[in-house]
């Protein structure tokens, strides 16, 4: 059930890394029939430094390519009709010569890249494929020169910052570094590059689109091995603890103090400085936030998006109770208008002074009757309130929200 879900991740995941190193065309059609190339790439210019990152991605995508990305060990009949797609490509290429009366360069033709989560010896030396480890490394088996086809055994890829592009769209113990330790997909993999590394931005983004099409999908259908990904991708990037959480958490106050100390002047840097690291913190937790409920939910409707600014400057205690509390929902209709009432609840608590110990009895038995009346506002009335909020004095903003009750 779920191997079409790993197919479109796969397609979008290649498609996004290849796409600034020239062009990119999921799901091509081959002429001959009725048939698709998962991903078709052709090279550009690109910057030497997005190539680096790429690692031996980048090192494949230096021609025109053919990418095949399989889910589950590519068979036999896989192996063939790849070969029968790059041999359609390639008779393009060459009735285009004829026809410019040009010359078809060898190395100027599509070579087809296989990506196998594993292949049996019997598989590969059928196809006599044989590796290349002095210039490629292990993992990687050519065919033929003439056959300009590569498989790529995921599994066997040393593990490496080289190839860890690559081994993302493994599976098991590859794609969650080990199946009965999930948690260090996060920590050997993604948290141990840079937070502003853009591909690593590009790959979690896709990751939480996996993570949340599997999750739409019933428990009961998901193998094991799907559940224990969820679970790592959702460790990964949506809770308190995970490294990942803490990574954006620390690169958004370091920009906070960066822009602090630029934005003060000299007789109040300290302000300038603690002011920086406020909005430095405010901005991690608003996106820590906003990938939670999207992992959580998907798409945020109005009301929630309108929520995310606001209730993103609680104080870290808060911060962290409030996911607890969101990561303990349903992800069906009513699981998001329990999270509205949350989001809502947390910014009033904060406009009234009603943060932890400081709470009053008679201003808290009030809320949930301003929470209500809050989120009947229609989207833009809420987003206007919720603009003004700093301004209003606490008479004006009941006033508000008790004209919006009638």
């Amino acid at each position: 059930m779920t191997r079409f879900i790993y197919d479109q991740f796969a397609k979008d995941y290649l498609s996004e890394l290849l796409s600034p190193l020239g062009a990119v065309i999921p799901s091509r059609d081959v002429a001959s029939e009725v048939r698709e190339i998962d991903v078709y790439f052709t090279p550009s210019t690109p910057a030497s430094d997005y190539v680096e990152n790429l690692g031996l991605l980048g090192k494949m995508a230096t021609t025109t390519a053919l990418f095949e990305p399989f889910r589950n060990p590519a068979t036999v009949s896989d192996f063939r009709s790849g070969l029968s797609k790059l041999l359609d490509v390639t008779a393009e290429f060459e009735r285009r010569a004829r026809r410019e009366n040009t010359r078809c360069e060898e190395a100027e033709l599509p070579k087809l890249w296989i990506l196998t989560p594993t292949a049996s010896e019997t598989l590969l030396n059928g196809f006599n494929a044989t590796p290349d480890e002095q210039n490629w490394g292990k993992g990687i088996y050519f065919l033929g020169e003439y056959l300009r086809t590569a498989v790529v055994v995921i599994h066997q890829l040393p593990e490496t910052e080289d190839t860890l592009w690559l081994r993302i769209l493994g599976r098991g113990r590859v794609q969650a570094r080990a199946r009965a330790h999930p948690r260090r997909f996060a920590n050997a993999q993604l948290s141990a590059l840079s937070v502003d590394n853009p591909v690593r931005a590009i790959a979690l983004e896709l990751l939480y689109r996996l993570q949340s099409n599997l999750a739409t999908n019933q428990e009961q259908q998901l193998e094991a091995e799907d559940r224990e990904l969820v679970m790592a991708i959702r460790y990964a990037t949506a809770t308190p603890n995970a490294p990942l959480f803490q990574q954006q958490l620390e690169a958004a106050e370091q920009r906070g103090r960066q822009e602090g100390i630029q934005a003060g002047r000299q007789e109040v840097i300290q302000q300038g400085i603690e002011r920086g690291i406020q909005q430095g913190r405010e901005e991690g937790q608003r996106s820590i936030l906003e990938n939670f409920l999207r992992v959580r939910f998907g798409e945020l409707d109005a009301l929630l998006a309108a929520l995310l600014v606001p209730v993103s400057a609680l104080p870290a205690t808060e911060f962290t109770l409030l996911l607890l509390q969101l990561s303990a929902l349903t992800g069906d209709s009513q699981g998001i208008e329990q999270a509205r009432r949350l989001l809502a609840e947390n910014v009033l608590r904060m406009r009234f002074g009603q943060v932890g110990d400081t709470a009053d009895a008679t201003v808290r038995n009030r809320i949930p009757d301003l929470v209500t009346n809050l989120l009947a506002l229609s989207p833009e009335e809420l987003a206007l309130l919720l603009q003004q909020l700093p301004q209003l004095s606490d008479d004006e903003l009941l006033t508000r929200l008790s004209n919006s009750a009638r």
